[in-house]
């Protein structure tokens, strides 16, 4: 572990540029450039507002201001958002960087890294506009805000581990990219973001519990939809899971490192 961190600071030069690269390649060479990053996320909330707004409203009996749903769907969708990006960038990070594998010689370690942190960027330019969007609405939840730091960096830590593990496997067995994208399709739907947990019937909501992306949805909408600290005894099981996932996605790749240049 302290051998990984050493890399990365001693190539926190090559992480930058690399962040700063794709930064630019995404957005650059479009005429609405970086709006892209807001309209996406955006579409899809409108959607989702018009079509359930009324039915889920009725469902939040503890929050029924003017845009208790909006704020609900926001702050699952945004953080849905980077979760997703995260997973599904870490799957293919070492294929699609296979020339860059082969030609260059830097610690492998770094590419899972500047997935997360250009996931984390594009997330934060966008949830700041979230921020803005509460402080004029007068729904910003003040202090509460802080309680959120702990619970991104264990949604980071869970995918980025689970991204690791799906990123190695994919080089050997290519059907991952394809199982992880549908994945993801069926996790959306089976995490309380666009819908209220309190719409299902109560043998739903403890089949719903069992998936750890619900429990860090629910800490996001308590904080910013009702004003609630999370309910941290509800994340020990993903903090469980983070850790054991981003061990074994490194022994993985530690296994598997010089394999993978072959492979590719």
């Amino acid at each position: 572990m302290l051998d990984m961190f050493k890399s990365l600071y001693q190539y926190r030069g090559f992480i930058v540029s690399s962040i700063k690269r794709d930064f630019q390649s995404r957005y650059q060479s479009s005429m609405l450039g970086a709006i892209w990053l807001v309209l996406q996320p955006l579409a899809m909330i409108l959607v989702y507002t018009l079509v359930f707004s009324q039915v889920m409203k009725a469902r939040m009996p503890d929050n029924s201001g003017s845009f208790a749903y909006s704020i609900y769907l926001c702050s699952g969708v945004l953080t849905w958002g980077l979760f997703t990006e995260i997973l599904d960038k870490s799957q293919g990070v070492f294929i699609n960087n296979a020339n860059l594998i082969k030609k260059l010689s830097f610690p492998k370690i770094c590419l899972p890294f500047i997935v997360v942190a250009s996931a984390v960027l594009n997330f934060l330019i966008i949830f700041s506009l979230f921020l803005i969007f509460l402080i004029f609405t007068g729904n910003f939840p003040g202090w509460l805000i802080l309680s959120m730091l702990p619970v991104i960096l264990l949604q980071i830590a869970f995918a980025a581990g689970l991204g690791m593990i799906f990123g190695v496997m994919n080089v050997f067995f290519r059907d991952v990219g394809q199982f992880v994208s549908v994945l993801l399709q069926f996790w959306f739907w089976f995490t309380p973001i666009v819908y209220v947990l309190n719409s299902l019937p109560q043998w739903a909501h403890k089949i719903l519990m069992y998936n750890p992306v619900a429990r860090l949805m629910q800490s996001y909408q308590g904080i910013f939809a009702y004003h609630k600290m999370p309910d941290w005894g509800s994340l020990v099981p993903v903090l469980v899971l983070a850790i054991i996932f981003c061990a074994y996605g490194l022994i993985l790749f530690r296994r598997h490192a010089a394999e993978m240049v072959d492979e590719l």
